[in-house]
């Protein structure tokens, strides 16, 4: 079976026209600053994202409820601190783009730390797929840039609405990988590690009540979690590797980590396979979190219908 992959967009003149200006002014901002010392774009970051942090007053809230739900044990001043350094996070993670899409390997290479690749390379080298468990952070795309050099693979992608960012995003996500399929497309990523593709995929947001099971998260005892994990390795039979990037704390750059393959997964048990998986995520979060994507809502599927909101 074919594996239907997105089509590259081609670039066409009617990218110019004036619909799209000001998201060129957007893109030549972005291009520039990518272009500036990475200590600078560091700071540059997170003043923009202490200034988002104050407009976006309801990406905001869900946030800090976030960090209410999963951190009760933190005093009120711990969150706070931590919800104005995830903003930082989330404004360097902004520039981090231009960095994904634009600068040349020798730099990308310069801010480059690995951890534990190994893990990865003997999987694939005995023809086997992997199943990249990518999570939220906010260095995603980056991070995703970085682990193409050392291995091209194939990501789930969701095409975006404005044409001229779909042209540069699609282009900036393949430029160390090999193709991207829909994310949709379950039977694509399925062959994809048949064919002993490194696939990223990250199960650890709220996806709706398909294919999901409600099990504990931090202190969340009924988070919606796609059981998609399991399935994927079971009818891919592929090998489960979670995986972790996090921009340093010294300004240096980012080190990408690779952890041993789940043995116990797919284990025929999907609410307990989801479970691990939860565990999994909870443990690298707790030693970043100000590096998490808490301004989605993660716990926004309940159990019943009628079960109010925890937001």
């Amino acid at each position: 079976m074919a594996i239907q992959k997105i089509e590259a967009p081609r670039f066409r003149l009617a990218l110019l026209h004036p619909r799209y200006w000001l998201t060129w002014l957007g893109v030549i901002l972005m291009y520039g600053l990518s272009w500036l010392p990475y200590r600078w774009q560091l700071g540059l970051g997170k003043a923009l994202g202490r200034t988002l942090g104050k407009l976006l007053k309801s990406r905001a809230k869900i946030a800090k409820r976030n960090l209410e739900l999963c951190f009760p044990e933190k005093s009120q001043a711990e969150r706070d601190a931590l919800l104005i350094a995830n903003f930082e996070a989330t404004g360097v993670a902004m520039l981090e783009t231009g960095m994904a899409w634009w600068w040349p390997q020798w730099r990308v290479k310069k801010h480059m730390q690995v951890e534990n690749f190994h893990h990865i390379k003997e999987v694939l080298d005995q023809g086997q797929g992997v199943i990249l468990m990518a999570m939220h952070f906010v260095t995603l795309e980056i991070g995703a840039r970085m682990f193409g050099m050392l291995q091209p693979g194939v990501g789930f992608y969701r095409p975006h609405n404005n044409a001229l960012m779909e042209y540069l995003q699609y282009h900036g996500r393949v430029r160390s990988n090999k193709y991207l399929v829909d994310k949709r497309d379950v039977r694509g990523m399925v062959q994809a590690l048949r064919e002993g593709e490194a696939v990223w995929y990250a199960p650890d947001q709220d996806y709706g009540r398909r294919r999901a099971v409600f099990v504990p998260f931090f202190e969340v005892p009924d988070a919606a979690t796609v059981t998609a994990t399991s399935m994927f390795a079971k009818q891919g039979r592929a090998k489960v590797v979670p995986f972790v990037q996090t921009r340093l704390a010294d300004g240096s750059g980012y080190k990408l980590s690779f952890f041993p393959p789940l043995k116990t997964l797919p284990s025929g048990d999907d609410l307990q396979d989801t479970k691990l998986v939860n565990q999994i995520v909870a443990r690298e979060i707790r030693k970043q979190p100000e590096q998490y994507m808490w301004v989605h809502r993660r716990f926004k599927t309940r159990p019943n219908e009628s079960d109010p909101s925890y937001y």
